[in-house]
């Protein structure tokens, strides 16, 4: 062993690796839970093995080999997880039905600390976030495992073919095959390939509007923020919606009970988001969903609201109930990138 590993103990060396390779199991899986499991086995199997490793880009290269196993055999033989748009046409509010789906189907949210790192070059850092996005990570899910894992790290880590050929135990020709079809396939997808807008001005600004049209149920002001062809969908429900009118007829139909709601801000999967309370019965607001926003060209293209709250809020730290009666979330957006 080295004097590094014989002075600073390993547990302490693999633990530097748990966020980027938590990043990239949860681009492979899908699932934050299943990240987080997946990077716990890589951490096992590196501390029962790391005798026979030197320096730290070996070290690297060897857990994320591990890693990319544990995460393939974890996909073996299993459906991908997916978004409700991925699984079946638009609903309307006339024929969407209350039908649930169990969570392994569903692509999850992640805080982006759990996930992202929080320094490095600014141009990698962007693509890492851009590549977490839910658009982005539901395109992965269509790839094939292999695929799925030479994308990640030729076109989000930035690894040479070389090296990802090494990795896989395949040729340099194989992943560069891989890359193509991956490629091709996340080109066909609009939404995946569409970058996501740094967190500017303007798009504080959008959110900021978007948030008091929403508290105040503002249902002309929040249209005025939407894209004409705006999704919106609300898993463990597999159905979706799609367009102005059918947003606006399911939140004064449906929805109703979001009247009066607050909004607290957080981040996830690269961006803003935000923790919904309903009113509660016995006064106060109570947890209903994490909304993340989908932005584009200056106008919100797709909303996510996920209604596991008992889970997602205390991962992503929102308390659980809002007393006051004040305003919530009109200002302090996360920073942009």
């Amino acid at each position: 062993m080295t004097d590094l590993m014989t002075e600073e103990p390993v547990e302490l060396r693999l633990e530097r690796f748990r966020t980027e390779l938590t990043g990239y199991c949860y681009r492979m899986l899908g699932s934050l839970f299943e990240a987080e499991d997946a990077v716990q086995e890589t951490m096992v199997r590196a501390w029962r093995g790391h005798q026979g490793f030197e320096g730290r880009a070996a070290l690297r290269s060897w857990l994320y080999r591990i890693a990319t196993n544990v995460c393939l055999d974890a996909l073996n033989g299993r459906r991908n997880r997916a978004r409700p748009m991925d699984l079946a046409g638009p609903s309307t509010v006339a024929t969407a039905t209350d039908a649930q789906l169990p969570e392994v189907t569903w692509i999850g949210p992640a805080p982006d600390g759990r996930i992202l790192p929080e320094t490095g070059d600014p141009a990698e850092v962007a693509a890492q976030r851009d590549s977490v996005r839910l658009a982005f990570v539901a395109v992965l899910q269509r790839l094939a495992p292999r695929q799925r894992a030479v994308l990640i790290l030729r076109e989000v880590l930035g690894w040479r073919a070389a090296e990802v050929a090494e990795l896989l135990g395949v040729t340099v020709a194989s992943v560069n095959s891989a890359l193509q079809r991956a490629r091709a396939v996340l080109a066909a997808d609009g939404a995946a390939a569409r970058p996501t807008p740094d967190l500017d001005d303007d798009h504080r600004a959008l959110l900021a509007r978007y948030v008091t049209a929403f508290e105040r149920y503002d249902m002309d002001g929040l249209a005025a923020l939407l894209h004409e062809d705006v999704t919106l969908n609300m898993p463990p429900y597999a159905l979706w919606l799609r367009g102005h009118a059918e947003l606006r007829a399911w939140m004064l139909g449906p929805g109703h009970g979001c009247r009066g709601s607050r909004l607290v801000p957080v981040t996830a999967n690269g961006g803003p988001a935000f923790g919904q309370y309903r009113p509660g019965p016995a006064g106060g607001h109570e947890p209903w969903s994490l909304i993340v926003p989908e932005v584009s060209e200056g106008r919100i293209t797709g909303l996510t609201n996920f209604l596991d709250t008992d889970t997602l809020f205390p991962l992503f730290g929102l308390p659980p109930r809002l007393t006051g009666s004040g305003e919530t979330s009109r200002k302090n957006f996360p920073e942009g990138r």
